[in-house]
Protein backbone atom coordinates (compact mmCIF):
# COMPACT_ATOMS: atom_id res chain seq x y z
CA UNK A 1 0.00 0.00 0.00
CA UNK A 2 1.45 3.63 -0.65
CA UNK A 3 0.58 7.11 -1.69
CA UNK A 4 -0.35 7.76 -4.90
CA UNK A 5 0.08 11.40 -5.61
CA UNK A 6 0.70 14.58 -4.19
CA UNK A 7 3.54 15.32 -1.47
CA UNK A 8 3.86 11.89 -0.17
CA UNK A 9 3.57 10.25 -3.70
CA UNK A 10 5.15 6.54 -3.80
CA UNK A 11 5.46 6.24 -0.11
CA UNK A 12 4.67 3.28 1.64
CA UNK A 13 2.10 2.89 4.34
CA UNK A 14 1.07 0.37 6.99
CA UNK A 15 -2.33 -1.54 7.86
CA UNK A 16 -3.26 -2.94 11.12
CA UNK A 17 -2.02 -6.48 12.11
CA UNK A 18 -4.82 -8.77 11.83
CA UNK A 19 -7.61 -9.32 9.14
CA UNK A 20 -10.43 -6.61 10.96
CA UNK A 21 -8.87 -3.94 9.06
CA UNK A 22 -9.62 -3.83 5.21
CA UNK A 23 -7.75 -1.08 3.82
CA UNK A 24 -9.02 0.44 0.49
CA UNK A 25 -6.74 -0.29 -2.18
CA UNK A 26 -4.07 1.63 -3.98
CA UNK A 27 -6.34 1.28 -7.36
CA UNK A 28 -9.51 2.66 -5.54
CA UNK A 29 -8.35 4.90 -4.12
CA UNK A 30 -6.44 6.50 -7.31
CA UNK A 31 -10.40 6.50 -8.36
CA UNK A 32 -11.94 8.18 -5.54
CA UNK A 33 -9.15 11.14 -5.93
CA UNK A 34 -9.50 11.45 -9.53
CA UNK A 35 -13.13 11.73 -8.98
CA UNK A 36 -12.60 14.09 -5.98
CA UNK A 37 -9.76 16.13 -7.47
CA UNK A 38 -9.93 19.81 -7.10
CA UNK A 39 -11.88 19.70 -3.78
CA UNK A 40 -9.66 18.21 -1.94
CA UNK A 41 -7.01 21.26 -1.97
CA UNK A 42 -7.77 23.12 1.27
CA UNK A 43 -10.78 21.10 2.35
CA UNK A 44 -11.28 19.66 5.95
CA UNK A 45 -11.47 16.02 5.01
CA UNK A 46 -13.12 13.58 7.40
CA UNK A 47 -11.68 9.61 6.87
CA UNK A 48 -14.31 7.65 9.57
CA UNK A 49 -13.25 4.06 10.40
CA UNK A 50 -9.94 5.29 9.26
CA UNK A 51 -7.80 1.93 9.35
CA UNK A 52 -4.57 2.57 8.11
CA UNK A 53 -5.22 6.20 7.54
CA UNK A 54 -4.47 5.98 3.96
CA UNK A 55 -7.32 7.59 2.44
CA UNK A 56 -7.09 10.87 4.79
CA UNK A 57 -3.18 10.68 4.20
CA UNK A 58 -3.85 10.90 0.61
CA UNK A 59 -6.03 13.66 1.19
CA UNK A 60 -3.30 15.30 3.07
CA UNK A 61 -0.96 14.83 0.31
CA UNK A 62 -3.57 16.12 -1.98
CA UNK A 63 -3.65 19.52 -0.16
CA UNK A 64 -6.23 19.20 2.40
CA UNK A 65 -5.87 21.83 4.75
CA UNK A 66 -6.93 19.34 7.81
CA UNK A 67 -7.90 15.84 8.40
CA UNK A 68 -9.93 14.19 11.34
CA UNK A 69 -9.02 10.32 11.58
CA UNK A 70 -11.63 8.69 13.28
CA UNK A 71 -11.08 4.86 14.34
CA UNK A 72 -11.69 3.19 17.97
CA UNK A 73 -9.49 0.16 17.33
CA UNK A 74 -6.40 0.64 18.97
CA UNK A 75 -4.31 -1.17 16.96
CA UNK A 76 -6.13 1.06 13.50
CA UNK A 77 -4.70 4.34 15.79
CA UNK A 78 -1.43 2.63 16.33
CA UNK A 79 -0.81 2.33 12.58
CA UNK A 80 -2.05 5.97 11.33
CA UNK A 81 0.19 7.18 14.15
CA UNK A 82 3.32 5.44 12.96
CA UNK A 83 2.29 6.02 9.24
CA UNK A 84 1.98 9.78 9.80
CA UNK A 85 5.46 9.61 11.72
CA UNK A 86 7.13 7.95 9.02
CA UNK A 87 6.11 11.08 6.64
CA UNK A 88 6.93 13.22 8.77
CA UNK A 89 3.16 14.74 9.08
CA UNK A 90 3.38 16.82 12.58
CA UNK A 91 0.25 19.15 11.43
CA UNK A 92 -2.74 19.08 9.66
CA UNK A 93 -4.71 16.54 11.64
CA UNK A 94 -6.19 15.41 14.09
CA UNK A 95 -6.89 11.63 15.71
CA UNK A 96 -10.21 10.31 17.34
CA UNK A 97 -10.22 7.29 18.95
CA UNK A 98 -13.62 6.69 19.50
CA UNK A 99 -16.33 5.45 18.17
CA UNK A 100 -17.76 7.22 14.50
CA UNK A 101 -21.19 8.31 16.17
CA UNK A 102 -19.36 10.34 18.73
CA UNK A 103 -16.63 11.90 16.92
CA UNK A 104 -19.34 13.40 14.84
CA UNK A 105 -19.25 16.22 16.73
CA UNK A 106 -16.35 18.22 14.61
CA UNK A 107 -14.85 21.24 15.09
CA UNK A 108 -15.11 22.48 11.33
CA UNK A 109 -17.90 21.75 8.92
CA UNK A 110 -16.01 19.10 6.58
CA UNK A 111 -15.87 19.52 2.43
CA UNK A 112 -15.48 15.66 2.26
CA UNK A 113 -16.20 12.62 4.82
CA UNK A 114 -15.48 9.72 3.16
CA UNK A 115 -16.59 6.14 5.64
CA UNK A 116 -15.58 2.66 5.00
CA UNK A 117 -17.15 0.41 7.65
CA UNK A 118 -16.20 -3.34 7.53
CA UNK A 119 -18.42 -4.34 4.97
CA UNK A 120 -19.68 -7.12 7.13
CA UNK A 121 -21.52 -4.05 9.78
CA UNK A 122 -23.93 -3.32 7.01
CA UNK A 123 -26.17 -1.51 10.03
CA UNK A 124 -23.11 0.66 10.30
CA UNK A 125 -23.51 2.53 6.86
CA UNK A 126 -27.08 2.91 8.30
CA UNK A 127 -26.18 4.58 11.18
CA UNK A 128 -23.50 6.31 9.81
CA UNK A 129 -25.37 8.22 6.67
CA UNK A 130 -28.17 8.11 8.98
CA UNK A 131 -26.83 10.53 11.46
CA UNK A 132 -24.58 12.86 8.56
CA UNK A 133 -28.04 13.01 7.10
CA UNK A 134 -29.37 14.01 9.95
CA UNK A 135 -27.01 16.84 10.85
CA UNK A 136 -25.50 17.81 7.32
CA UNK A 137 -25.88 21.52 8.18
CA UNK A 138 -23.73 20.90 10.57
CA UNK A 139 -21.26 18.85 9.48
CA UNK A 140 -20.58 19.74 6.00
CA UNK A 141 -19.94 23.37 3.77
CA UNK A 142 -22.90 23.83 1.23
CA UNK A 143 -20.96 21.55 -1.18
CA UNK A 144 -19.47 19.19 0.88
CA UNK A 145 -19.70 15.78 -0.18
CA UNK A 146 -19.93 12.15 1.35
CA UNK A 147 -18.41 9.33 0.28
CA UNK A 148 -19.36 5.36 0.85
CA UNK A 149 -16.95 2.92 0.48
CA UNK A 150 -19.10 -0.45 0.42
CA UNK A 151 -19.29 -3.90 -1.00
CA UNK A 152 -20.34 -4.10 -4.54
CA UNK A 153 -23.53 -6.31 -3.54
CA UNK A 154 -24.54 -3.73 -0.94
CA UNK A 155 -27.08 -1.51 -2.17
CA UNK A 156 -26.98 1.77 -0.09
CA UNK A 157 -30.27 3.95 -0.09
CA UNK A 158 -30.53 6.80 -2.04
CA UNK A 159 -31.69 9.08 0.57
CA UNK A 160 -30.17 9.12 4.27
CA UNK A 161 -31.79 12.62 5.32
CA UNK A 162 -31.08 15.73 3.68
CA UNK A 163 -28.41 13.63 1.75
CA UNK A 164 -28.61 12.55 -1.78
CA UNK A 165 -26.96 9.90 -3.40
CA UNK A 166 -25.47 11.40 -6.75
CA UNK A 167 -22.95 9.27 -8.26
CA UNK A 168 -21.84 5.25 -7.82
CA UNK A 169 -18.84 3.81 -8.95
CA UNK A 170 -17.79 0.27 -8.99
CA UNK A 171 -14.23 -1.09 -9.21
CA UNK A 172 -13.94 -4.60 -8.53
CA UNK A 173 -15.36 -5.88 -5.51
CA UNK A 174 -15.67 -2.41 -4.21
CA UNK A 175 -18.32 0.61 -5.06
CA UNK A 176 -18.19 4.20 -3.89
CA UNK A 177 -21.84 6.14 -3.21
CA UNK A 178 -21.22 9.57 -3.64
CA UNK A 179 -23.68 11.92 -1.48
CA UNK A 180 -24.55 15.66 -1.77
CA UNK A 181 -27.50 17.90 0.16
Amino acid sequence: MRVIAGTYRSRRLIAPRGLATRPTSDRLRETLFNVLSARVDGAVFVDLYAGSGAVGIEALSRGASLVYFVDKASSAMSAIRSNLAALDIHSGFQLESSNVSSALVLHSAAGIIFLDPPYEAASEYKRTLGSIGQSADSLLIPDGIVVAEHSRKTQLAENYGALKRYRVLEQGDAGLSFYSR
